[in-house]
């Protein structure tokens, strides 16, 4: 048959005179009087119906039932304590973490960057980051944020605009070199991106919209971003540089403009957030975000 529990207050009376070694050191160590350990140690064996000092002994000392309770007052408290602290230090990890998803591009070659200016200014903050091989990622459960590229006019999340979009024909510097002005798409080789979102400007839609034309070479596809870069950084052949992905890259000297025309699409990059979903967290990567969107990281 279950009795119930002692009171709280008579196990931590009892506990400190197992610890500290008498009712005195117990009640000082509990800033109390030694009557009222003395009182809430009686209080204690009343309710459980055992001795649990031997107060034939100078200093009172616990008896063997005494000694296993203790024991077990000390590893409950221990263990609830534990407990406490850790769902303190979730609860603290979490309110510190935010994930965002992006494309690979993105992740790879504009948020990377920025992350490390972010931990420099908000060591604190803990960015995962989940990718997604192009496009608009959605809001699965999560995932806080969503950095988008296409027409904004999502109705899943709370929608705000990070950066304009320009896109130029760029390749290595060892490329260009082989083409006194500009260089010709009559016989260098295009590097193409396939990606299932329909807002993403392929080199197709570059050359109606430019007026240009392009003999049609043998296909070097890739199925996202970094791969087409890091083809044209190795002078394999002239991509579709997205700014927010291949500037730096430019400004490095890594690759350089095909000296073509550069092109604003009517679509951009959103920062995208689920409607339901606050935190103080969320927040202050969000102000970061917009506050740092197009420039240098």
């Amino acid at each position: 048959m279950n009795h119930p529990l002692p009171p709280l207050r008579l196990l931590t009376a009892f506990a400190a005179v197992a610890r500290a070694g008498s009712l005195q050191a117990a009640a000082a160590e509990l800033n109390v009087t030694q009557p009222a350990i003395s009182q809430a140690v009686r209080q204690l064996e009343d309710h459980i119906g055992l001795p649990l000092l031997d107060r034939g002994r100078r200093p009172a000392r616990p008896t063997e039932a005494g000694e296993a309770l203790a024991t077990a007052i000390h590893e409950g408290l221990g263990r609830i304590a534990g407990t406490i602290d850790a769902q303190r230090l979730a609860r603290t990890r979490h309110d510190a973490t935010v994930t965002v998803a992006c494309s690979v591009g993105v992740a790879t070659y504009w948020l990377m960057p920025r992350l490390s200016a972010l931990y420099r200014e908000q060591p604190d903050l803990l960015v995962n980051v989940m990718t997604v091989p192009s496009g608009a990622p959605a809001l699965a459960e999560g995932i806080d944020l969503a950095i988008r590229y296409g027409h904004g006019r999502w109705k899943d999340g709370h929608v705000q605009h990070l950066f304009d979009e320009e896109v130029m024909p760029v390749c290595a510097p060892k490329l260009r070199a082989r083409y006194d002005a500009v260089v010709s798409l009559q016989s260098a080789p295009l590097l193409h991106v396939r990606s299932a979102e329909p807002s993403w400007l392929t080199w197709s839609d570059y050359l109606l919209a430019t007026g240009l034309s392009a003999v049609r070479h043998e296909a070097r596809v890739f199925t996202n971003y970094v791969q087409a870069t890091q083809a044209a950084v190795e002078g394999h052949g002239v991509m579709l540089g997205w700014r927010s992905i291949t500037g730096a890259l430019t400004a490095s000297g890594a690759l350089v403009t095909a000296g073509l025309p550069g092109l604003a699409p009517r679509d951009a990059f959103f920062l995208v957030a689920r409607s339901k979903r606050g935190g103080h967290a969320i927040e202050r990567f969000t102000r970061f975000l917009l506050s740092n969107p197009a420039g240098k990281p």
